[in-house]
């Protein structure tokens, strides 16, 4: 049985690398290409480009895991149920449960190692990641210059340029308006030019080409000179321009930038202040009916000046007794808005910090559920060549991500718990392999009835 158990894993071996690796090159290039305009034409270092690159990689790597698994449990026993490996297996008296052990262990360990990269490495990853990009993004482009519009002045030079390549920086037909001398206006006009950053990001340099100067001296109107030029290059400080990069630990951390410990803190601080604020209510509205029932406040009247009539201080009286009663109850709903709404809050962030929470579990979890799922698909399509696996492989992690995204949604409401929102997949996903896996084997048993019969 070792041997079978060895043979069996090390088919799942490299279908599992390849489907694994595929997704995330996907994931990868998909960021790329959504990313490039963020990441180019900003004169950032190729090594803060990487960087950005590379702590995306985390969560590619989180999603990729359970779709490896069941493109390796789909090519490995269809490929063995194809060769009639699976039914000669099963005749020597191995069940199909048996021959599950392997993968269902091996199911077990990726999802203990994905359990532990999704609470230790990812939330810190995404964080680093997000600071990097705020970073990016508030840095002012190298060219912040739209084709045919003028731009904000850099330095006293306001520049047109009617087309620009924003990733090599190369501008065409570009008029520069120079303002930076007090007592001297310059009008640069050029066929093409070129702007970046020196090599120490000091300075902003626009080279221009075949262009002339039309320069103007403001105290003088009659000195005015053309002069031409084959290049011509104007150099500017760089202040705004740099990159500069933030402490990640002066940024405050989202729900998806949190380990399990952490969000679990966040959830007890809401609750501890969603029971107070309930207990203020309930405080609060004893007071008011025993305000209503007894009536000490309003009852206990001073004694109205003898100089005044009686019909005037009962007048006076039930005025003051409904005035004060109106303010009460204006300040009793006020506060009771107040709280209610404070309840709703940390209800509302309970239950989305508690998604993530489950969710941390939810997808390593999946890695073990599609064993189930890819084993019996397997030897039951005979799926051991790349396009069918790869479309089985597809539809069943669309299917888990959609009821995933769903369970997200309606939890994320309060229809159902966090609990069952981030299981629901799982669950649907889990019973499907199940009754999968007893058809199969009811199968392969009465297979094995027939061949012995043969016999």
């Amino acid at each position: 049985m070792k041997i079978i158990y060895l043979y069996i894993l090390r088919a799942h071996i490299g279908p599992f690398l390849f489907g694994f690796s595929t997704v995330v090159f996907i994931f990868l290039m998909q960021f790329i290409i959504n990313s490039l305009d963020k990441l180019l034409g900003k004169g950032i270092e190729t090594s803060v480009i990487v960087q950005a690159i590379a702590l995306n990689i985390p969560w590619m790597v989180v999603l990729a895991a359970p779709m490896g698994i069941l493109f390796a449990t789909l090519m490995a026993f269809g490929a063995m149920s194809a060769n009639y490996e699976v039914p000669i297996i099963k005749s020597s008296g191995t069940s199909l449960y048996s021959m599950m052990k392997p993968v269902i262990g091996m199911g077990i360990v990726v999802s203990l190692l994905l359990f532990w990269f999704n609470d230790y490495i990812l939330p810190e990853s995404n964080h680093q990641a997000k600071v990097l990009m705020n970073d990016i993004q508030r840095k002012k482009p190298t060219f912040a210059i739209q084709p045919g519009e003028f731009s904000p002045s850099m330095g006293g030079n306001i520049i047109l340029s009617r087309a620009v390549d924003s990733i090599t920086g190369r501008l065409h037909d570009v008029t520069i308006y120079d303002y930076s001398r007090t007592n001297q206006q310059n009008i640069i006009s050029a066929d093409s030019g070129q702007i970046g950053f020196s090599s120490d990001y000091s300075n902003l340099i626009i080279n221009l080409f075949s262009g002339e100067i039309h320069q103007r001296n403001n105290n003088d109107i009659k000195d005015y000179k053309i002069i031409d030029f084959k290049e011509y290059q104007i150099k500017m400080e760089a202040s705004g321009f740099d990159f500069n990069r933030t402490d990640v630990n002066l940024i405050s951390r989202g729900d998806r930038e949190m380990r399990i410990r952490d969000m679990q803190e966040v959830v007890d601080k809401n609750k501890s202040e969603a029971v107070f604020a309930q207990e203020v209510i309930d405080s609060l509205s004893n007071q008011h009916l025993d305000y209503l029932l007894k009536g000490v406040e309003y009852r206990d009247i001073e004694k109205e000046k003898s100089t005044v009539s009686t019909d005037y201080k009962v007048d006076t009286n039930q005025r003051s007794v409904l005035s004060r009663v109106q303010k009460n109850v204006n300040f009793l709903s006020s506060d009771l808005k107040t709280k209610a709404y404070t309840i709703e809050n940390r209800e509302n962030n309970i239950r989305k910090y508690e998604v993530e929470i489950w969710k941390k579990y939810s997808i390593p979890l999946a890695c073990f559920v599609f064993v189930f799922v890819g084993v019996p698909l397997g030897i039951r399509t005979k799926g051991g060549n790349f396009g069918i696996s790869a479309a089985i492989s597809l539809g069943f992690y669309i299917i888990y991500w959609g009821c995933l995204i769903a369970g997200e949604k309606l939890a994320d409401k309060g229809i159902i718990s966090p609990l069952l929102g981030m299981f629901f997949a799982d669950i649907i996903i889990f019973f499907v392999g199940i009754l999968l896996m007893i058809r199969i084997n009811n199968e392969m048993f009465q297979f094995r009835n027939i061949f012995n019969k043969e016999k």
